[in-house]
């Protein structure tokens, strides 16, 4: 029987192919190359210029190629990352045969968490330049992550007192252990044993008792040991996992990610900021934001109203319901005029105008009473309320104005909340399912965790800019930018001309020639008579010479 042979090992090849060759034009590390040729690496943060002396460092722009490579392809290990740059010939190609040490590649990532959040907002312009990004309706959502912390190593009040209790409890046994040892005796095998134990507990304890006083004297409710910045949070149901609460904006048009932000606490207070970063991002406030249950709070409702933004916030269930359904909270009408309530039964409540302060955990919510002396004559009384008082109380919280705008934004626009999922959530399940990328894979502090996730929403924005643009025609407009703008920042001094904008952590460069370049530009574009599809033929324009630029421009 015939089969398929390979070639001899042996065997030396008449014509030696070099990388370039290996490599075919429509492979998408040419993407990835041109991409971060694109970017002003030095603007954004990464350390661009290193002393003469000593040995050469590694260009950041071969180690980010290198982990969006790596993203792209599932691989967020650093040592299997050192093992595709020996064995993988598009990454061969992409690093120009380079081997970084696996430590060189991890300390990449930990060092640049805001350098790469940028790299990251360079996709959102993409995506803006091309109009993938619709700027309409947003939908924002969280998602755990679990840290490099497990759970015996995360601690409260309550966890550290049951330790020193059980370790009292065993030191107790421990000492009447060797009281019943006789003293004129040499000390046996099993008394040396005990000692050794007791110094191990108290060693434990002193540790314990350290960490109490550590949670006294901050505001923290938490320790965790091998991530200290990482909160053991509720994932789903009474379903817990130490890790890291990964907040999401994401735009409706071509489902492009356009803001993220790892944070350690739950979504009650996530909401407004989000929503104040979006529009940043954006660049107005003339879009709706879709949010779940989880971000329907007061303060966050009037954060969004002031900004102007319209949000349509899912309302959750009532926890707590009255003897009689029909007598529930729903059912009293609020009339604003008169600052009253009126019962089912069409009492009326009134207040006394006073502010009273409740707490909803660490939030301190003001509140007014209304209720009616009607009750205490009131046949229903016992259907209406369990209290021992046999008085209906009504709170109306400083924020209901806002919590009722929503509820009836909320059923005016039912259908467009509807879609909310089908945008966010798609994004968690290309990175967890599809992707694996479940877990935190840095260690110590949310700042390294913020680098491992901002590569996460890079390397799906592009893999999202990828597939919906033609390849020649991003391939040509990125290698323009190349062309252009590197050695405009080369010769004029980039550093000296570049103002980051860091208000909401904005990081679009803004170039005081930039305007001018757009318009030698578009001026281009005009004259091919086309859009961006003429970018395929921008490339020749990007052949002028440098100086005839510079002439252009000044």
């Amino acid at each position: 029987m015939k089969y398929l042979t390979g070639e001899d090992r042996q065997q030396i090849p008449l014509f030696v192919g070099c990388l370039e060759e290996a490599i075919e034009a429509a492979n998408e590390v040419r993407l990835i190359d041109a991409f971060v040729a694109s970017l002003p690496l030095g603007a954004y943060g990464f350390k661009v210029d290193h002393l003469e002396n000593g040995r050469p460092a590694y260009h950041p722009a071969d180690l980010l190629k290198l982990y969006l490579y790596g993203y792209l392809n599932r691989i967020r290990s650093s040592r299997l990352l050192e093992k595709e740059c020996k064995r993988n010939i598009e990454v061969r190609w992409l690093l120009k045969g380079l081997v970084p040490d696996h430590n060189t590649i991890s300390n990449f990532r930990k060092n640049n968490p805001d350098a790469i959040r940028k790299v990251f907002r360079a996709t959102v312009e993409l995506g803006k330049r091309f109009d993938l990004v619709g700027g309409k309706v947003v939908a924002g959502d969280s998602t755990k992550m679990r840290a490099q912390n497990s759970k015996k190593n995360n601690f409260n009040a309550k966890k550290l007192q049951e330790k020193i209790d059980y370790i009292d409890k065993k030191l107790d046994e421990y000492n009447k252990e060797l009281a019943r040892e006789d003293g004129d005796k040499p000390e046996t095998a099993k008394a040396a044993a005990t000692k050794k134990a007791i110094a191990t507990q108290l060693a434990r304890k002193q540790q314990y008792e350290q960490m109490q006083q550590q949670l006294a004297e901050s505001e923290e409710v938490q320790i965790s040991t091998s991530d200290p910045d990482s909160r053991q949070l509720i994932t789903r149901n009474h379903i817990t996992e130490v890790g890291y609460n990964i907040q999401t904006t994401v735009d409706d048009k071509h489902y492009l990610t356009i803001d993220y932000l790892v944070t350690n606490e739950n979504d009650s207070k996530a909401m407004g900021n989000m929503v104040e970063r979006a529009v940043d991002v954006i660049g107005h406030n003339q879009f709706t934001g879709l949010y779940d249950k989880g971000f329907h709070t007061g303060t966050e409702l009037k954060h969004a109203a002031d900004l102007g933004v319209n949000v349509l916030v899912a309302i959750p269930a009532v926890s707590s319901h009255a003897p009689d359904p029909a007598f529930d909270l729903s059912r009293f009408d609020y009339d604003r005029e008169q600052d009253v309530y009126l019962c089912p039964i069409r009492q009326r409540m009134h207040t006394n105008g006073k502010w009273y302060s409740k707490s909803h955990g660490k939030t301190i919510v003001q509140v007014k009473h209304y209720k009616t002396p009607n009750c205490a004559i009131c046949l229903l009384v016992d259907r209406c309320t369990s209290s021992q008082k046999g008085q209906r109380v009504i709170e109306r919280s400083e924020y209901a104005d806002y919590y009722e705008a929503n509820a009836k934004r909320l059923q005016a626009q039912e259908h467009l909340y509807k879609r909310r999922q089908a945008i966010v959530e798609h994004t968690y399940g290309i990175l967890k399912r599809q992707w694996g990328f479940y877990f935190i894979s840095t260690k110590k502090t949310i700042q390294h965790a913020s680098a491992d996730v901002g590569l996460m929403f890079t390397a799906l924005n592009l893999r999202r800019i990828f597939n919906l643009l033609p390849q020649n025609v991003l391939q040509a407009y990125l290698k323009g930018l190349a062309r252009i703008f590197g050695p405009l920042f080369a010769l004029l001094g980039f550093h000296s001309f570049v103002r980051v904008q860091s208000n909401s952590m904005s990081i679009q460069a803004a170039l005081f020639f930039e305007p001018r370049l757009q318009l030698i530009k578009m001026r281009y574009i005009r004259r091919c008579n086309g859009g961006f599809e003429t970018y395929c033929r921008y490339k020749q324009f990007m052949k002028i010479n440098f100086i005839a630029i510079l002439i252009l421009i000044f």
